[in-house]
């Protein structure tokens, strides 16, 4: 039986995520279709998984990879997403993640083309064909949302569970993440 497909997009040398194939934007660029067609067939990844790769994109781009990624994803294959937030309610949070970033243009916000929300993300992966399940967000009244997700599915380090800078009693770093499923 052929393993399952699993591909990190922009991986950044991630310990994390064993047995996936981990990449980088100059050998799997999210927008170059033709970098996907030389490494895979259609509809043979089961899993995609991306953390803080998205937010590089303009929401049309963001739509353009989205539709990239469905048409290389087996029937129930996944994207987990996982992007700034723009509904958290931390002000020295979001001016690291702002458009353009802050600071010297090496600071790796420099380049975000955009700050997601749960409904520009939702709306963008919809566009692309997907079905999305949301799973740490906020809302806009800045209220955090947890809908339990297994890390063996795609870890997602900047998350509720996983990043150093949460407490129980305070979160420090969240990150939107949701799952977009290639419908069956």
């Amino acid at each position: 039986m052929e393993e399952a497909i699993k591909v990190v997009i922009g991986s950044g040398g991630s310990p994390h995520n064993r047995g996936w194939l981990h990449t980088e934007e100059a050998e799997l660029n999210l927008l170059q279709e033709e970098q996907w067609a030389v490494r895979f067939k259609k509809s043979s990844i089961k899993a995609i998984l991306a953390e803080h790769v998205w937010e590089h994109l303009t929401y049309e781009q963001g739509v353009q990879a989205a539709a990239i990624c469905y048409s290389y994803l087996a029937p129930g294959g996944y994207i987990r997403c996982a992007v700034p937030d723009g509904f958290f309610p931390d002000e020295a949070y979001q001016k690291i993640v702002q458009v353009g970033g802050p600071g010297p243009l090496d600071h790796p916000a420099a380049s975000h083309r955009i700050v997601h929300n749960y409904n520009t993300l939702r709306s963008m992966f919809e566009a692309g064909g997907f079905d999305v399940n949301l799973l740490e967000y906020c809302d806009e009244t800045g209220r955090f949302h947890f809908n339990p997700w297994d890390e063996k599915e795609g870890f997602i380090y900047r998350s509720k569970r996983f990043d150093h800078r949460n407490t129980a009693e305070r979160l420090g770093f969240v990150s939107l993440i949701a799952d977009a499923v290639k419908k069956s």
